[in-house]
C-alpha cells in the first residue's frame, strides 16, 4: 500500500480565519487539488511571526501543509496576490467575504479536483477588488458556482411546461429550480416570484457567456436592475441552503449609508 501524504504544496486562498489558542490562527482554506482544508498557524498572531502577512483574509497564498494527527498544520505560506482593492474599499471587502461565505456553503471539506472553482474563486476576488462593477463580478460568480456545483437555474424554458418563454414577464420558482411561465404559474403551488423580462435577458446572458467574463463586464446596468437579479439569486440560493447568508445583511447595511453610485 501506499504510504499517506505527510506534507503536501498548493496554492490556497483563505477563506476564513479566527483565533485558536493563545497566538495561533486556524485557517479555512480553498485549494485546487484538496478543496477546502483547515490547518493551524502556529503563533500567527505574534507581531513577528512569519507567515501572518501570507495569510491574509482573501488572500492567494503558496503554503505547505503538514497532515497532522487530528489537525493539519500550516508549515510555509508564501504571499502570491493580496487583491489590495479588497482592502482599501469596504464593499469590495463584504463582496469578497460574500464569495468567500458562498463557496464555504456549497463545498464540504477535502473534496478533491477542484480546480475549476478555485480559478473561478480566484478570477472574482480579482475582479471584486479591481473591476468598475464589483456587483457584476458577483452576480457572474453566482452563476458560475451553481453551475459547477450542480444547481444551475433554469433560464431558457420554462420549467412545467418545458416550452420556449415569451418576452415578457415571467414567474421563478425556488422550488422547481426557474422560470415558471405566466401559463404554467397557476398549476404550481409553491411559492413564485414575478421575474420581468429585462431581468430574464441579463442572467441569459451571464448564462451563455460563462468562463467569457470579457463579454459581460462592458455592461451598464441600472441599480433597479442589480436590485432585480439580486433578489432573483439570493432567494435561490438561500432556498437551496435553507438559511440566509450573514454577509448579505453586511452588504445592505452598507448600501444604506453609501452615496448612489453611477452604475451599481
Amino acid at each position: 500500500m501506499p504510504r499517506p501524504v505527510r506534507q503536501f504544496r498548493t496554492q490556497a486562498i483563505i477563506l476564513s480565519r479566527r483565533d485558536f489558542g493563545e497566538s495561533d490562527r486556524l485557517l479555512t482554506m480553498f485549494t485546487p487539488d484538496h478543496g477546502k482544508i483547515s490547518a493551524i498557524a502556529k503563533g500567527a498572531r505574534k507581531p513577528n511571526a512569519k507567515v501572518s502577512g501570507h495569510v491574509e483574509l482573501f488572500a492567494r497564498s503558496d503554503v505547505m501543509i503538514h497532515k497532522g494527527r487530528s489537525i493539519d498544520i500550516l508549515a510555509q505560506a508564501e504571499l502570491l496576490d493580496p487583491y489590495l482593492g479588497l482592502r482599501e474599499d469596504l464593499t469590495r471587502g463584504a463582496y469578497a467575504n460574500y464569495v468567500a461565505e458562498l463557496l464555504d456553503r456549497f463545498t464540504a471539506d477535502e473534496d478533491i479536483n477542484q480546480s475549476d472553482l478555485f480559478l473561478l474563486l480566484h478570477e472574482t476576488l480579482h475582479r471584486i477588488a479591481y473591476d468598475d462593477d464589483p456587483r457584476l463580478a458577483t452576480r457572474f460568480y453566482e452563476l458560475c458556482l451553481l453551475d459547477l456545483v450542480g444547481f444551475q437555474p433554469e433560464l431558457m424554458e420554462c420549467v412545467v411546461d418545458r416550452e420556449p418563454l415569451m418576452p415578457k414577464s415571467h414567474f421563478f420558482s425556488n422550488e422547481e429550480g426557474g422560470i415558471v411561465s405566466q401559463e404554467a404559474a397557476p398549476r404550481i403551488s409553491s411559492p413564485l416570484v414575478s421575474i420581468d423580462f429585462n431581468t430574464l435577458k441579463l442572467l441569459r446572458h451571464m448564462r451563455r457567456n460563462a468562463k467569457k467574463f470579457e463579454r459581460v463586464k462592458s455592461l451598464k446596468i441600472a441599480p433597479e436592475e442589480h436590485a432585480h437579479a439580486e433578489r432573483i439569486i439570493l432567494g435561490y440560493i438561500a432556498f437551496l441552503l435553507e438559511s440566509k447568508l450573514q454577509s448579505v445583511d453586511f452588504i445592505r447595511r452598507l448600501r444604506q449609508f453609501a452615496p448612489p453610485p453611477d452604475a451599481k
